[in-house]
């Protein structure tokens, strides 16, 4: 699997430790392959790998990304409003336990709480990460009809009374953006589209 080979190859320039990694693999891959998790699964770090990738020159500090690819959604309960803060901080005990220096565990902290609001960042690579992170937004009508239904999935618990309004709400926060996407690359690509299936979506609702 890509995202385990990349994972390795970033973990071994910070330790010789193969056991630790292969721990710290085997947690992200567990955690990401809940069975409550339909859309912040595996399937979403790898599309988030291909869309970074595709932008790699632009990036400034490539590790500090993967890092926070890895460990972004690692915490994910549907039911609670602290899921960033609590994957940011798995994240720095974990980028800890490899000796990674702390300027990038900083960062990787500051990119991961970034996924909380989506709002433009002084960092330019915290807004690839965000952009690439909300890059499902622009995609095809049948890959973004695929994403709202696994999100509706993930919040099953809740009646449809409860989450349509709450659901509303995240459409409406996203479309009374000036900027969807803050990259030019990804507002290019992907804004006009998002919109489009954002609107398209509410109509559902």
């Amino acid at each position: 699997m890509m995202l385990q080979e990349k994972f390795n190859e970033l973990l071994t320039k910070y330790t010789d430790d193969k056991s630790l990694i292969n721990t710290l693999w085997s947690e992200i891959e567990k955690n990401y392959s809940g069975n409550k998790r339909h859309y912040h699964t595996l399937q979403h770090l790898d599309n988030l790998l291909a869309q970074l990738t595709d932008v790699k020159e632009e990036i400034q500090n490539w590790d500090t990304i993967l890092f926070t690819l890895y460990y972004h959604d690692i915490i994910y309960n549907a039911t609670k409003s602290d899921n960033e803060e609590k994957s940011a901080n798995l994240a720095v005990k974990r980028l800890k336990e490899v000796a990674v220096c702390s300027a990038i565990i900083e960062k990787c902290k500051k990119q991961i709480l970034a996924t909380k609001s989506h709002l433009s960042s002084n960092d330019s690579d915290t807004n690839y990460f965000t952009d690439a992170d909300l890059s499902v937004l622009g995609q095809s009508w049948e890959t973004y009809t695929l994403y709202y239904k696994n999100v509706r999935k993930e919040y099953a618990i809740y009646p449809s009374f409860i989450y349509k309004p709450g659901r509303k709400k995240v459409l409406h926060h996203f479309l009374s953006m000036d900027r969807i996407f803050k990259t030019d690359i990804f507002y290019n690509k992907y804004e006009a589209n998002a919109k489009f299936n954002l609107q398209r979506e509410l109509k559902t609702l």
